[in-house]
């Protein structure tokens, strides 16, 4: 893992171009050290991000455009432009575009730990299977829970 360099990312682009498709959202890495690493998100209307956690990260988003519906802690709520959401280590959540708008936001994770890694995995997956991406995603430490109906 590297140190982070000092400088500016510009607003169009990431880290060595990069910008990856995870399950119909793009994800555009902006920084990536040991102690943290951070993407601009769009999330398309209809699309989400199952419940899941990060049992060693901590995990925020900063809201650009767009409404996030959320499920934190078996909670349910929302985040707007300037909202920022905390998701601490070890905390269940969802992330859900419900909207007629794309949500356009921030994340960012302390420390980096493997997620770089596993979005290489998650770019472009073939057809998505859930049971491959529960899978990856658990060697990458992250940790998606079973839909509520599952026994």
């Amino acid at each position: 893992m590297t140190t982070m360099s000092a400088g500016v990312t510009k607003a169009n682009e990431g880290i060595d171009g990069i910008s990856w498709n995870i399950l119909g959202q793009t994800y555009v890495p902006k920084q990536l050290s040991e102690t943290s690493f951070s993407w601009h998100a769009t999330l398309p209307p209809g699309t989400f991000v199952p419940p899941h956690i990060h049992p060693t990260q901590d995990e925020f988003i900063y809201m650009f455009e767009g409404r996030l519906d959320l499920l934190l802690d078996g909670t349910e709520g929302h985040a707007l432009p300037g909202d920022l959401i905390r998701l601490p280590m070890g905390i269940p959540h969802g992330l859900f575009s419900k909207g007629d708008r794309p949500v356009k936001c921030l994340f960012w994770v302390a420390p980096a730990r493997r997620l770089y890694d596993l979005f290489w995995q998650l770019h472009n997956m073939p057809d998505a299977d859930p049971a491959e991406l529960v899978a990856v995603s658990a060697k990458h430490e992250i940790d998606f829970l079973p839909p509520p109906d599952a026994p």
